[in-house]
């Protein structure tokens, strides 16, 4: 997995500065950390707002994690999709890979790493969406990692983790599960939610 600039001590010191300053200036608060595991899925939820992915990488940069995530291809052409290789970004074209393909790399490079964290946010989208894209669950079943559920709450400002989630192959109970831990979140724009 890229991770370049995480394992740059110059810019994973950046990262952090930047994390901690973007925190404190926006007036959120971590309030917990991820367990410290080796491998896992973490999904980021609520989704609804562009301001969700500097939150979630002011956390990243603060707790100096080294984490992978999917992303639009789109988003990695140009001087600035550089960034996004260099933060961990795999890039994933919809049209042209089947999801099952993209599932099937992921848990390949669950399998080929010893340490990696998949970001994935589960709505897949920044609007409003009826059910998750369940991508997330299937890597992390076929992976044999768990998954920890990651938040934000704008009636608190705050970011935390939950615990660590076996999935047991039952899809539809495991994900109302996860569900329930998300209750009470509120998004930084509800209206999405």
């Amino acid at each position: 997995m890229p991770n370049i600039i995480y394992n740059n001590r110059f810019f994973s010191g950046l990262l952090y500065a930047l994390g901690k300053g973007f925190l404190s200036m926006s007036g959120w608060k971590l309030i917990n950390t991820p367990p410290a595991i080796a491998k896992y899925v973490v999904i980021a939820a609520p989704h609804t707002s562009n301001w969700d992915f500097p939150l979630f990488m002011s956390v990243v940069g603060l707790l100096r994690m080294k984490v992978s995530f999917l992303g639009k291809h789109t988003l990695f052409q140009g001087y600035f999709g550089k960034l996004f290789f260099w933060l961990g970004g795999i890039p994933v074209d919809r049209g042209t890979e089947s999801a099952s393909e993209i599932v099937d790399q992921i848990i390949k490079a669950f399998h080929e790493n010893d340490h990696m964290i998949l970001g994935i946010a589960p709505e897949g989208t920044r609007s409003r969406v009826k059910k998750w894209k369940t991508g997330f669950y299937r890597i992390a079943l076929g992976a044999g990692v768990p998954i920890v559920p990651a938040y934000l709450d704008s009636a608190t400002k705050t970011i935390g983790f939950g615990p660590a989630f076996k999935p047991g192959g039952d899809m539809e109970a495991d994900l109302l599960m996860l569900k329930t831990f998300y209750a009470g979140k509120k998004a930084i724009n509800p209206a999405n939610h």
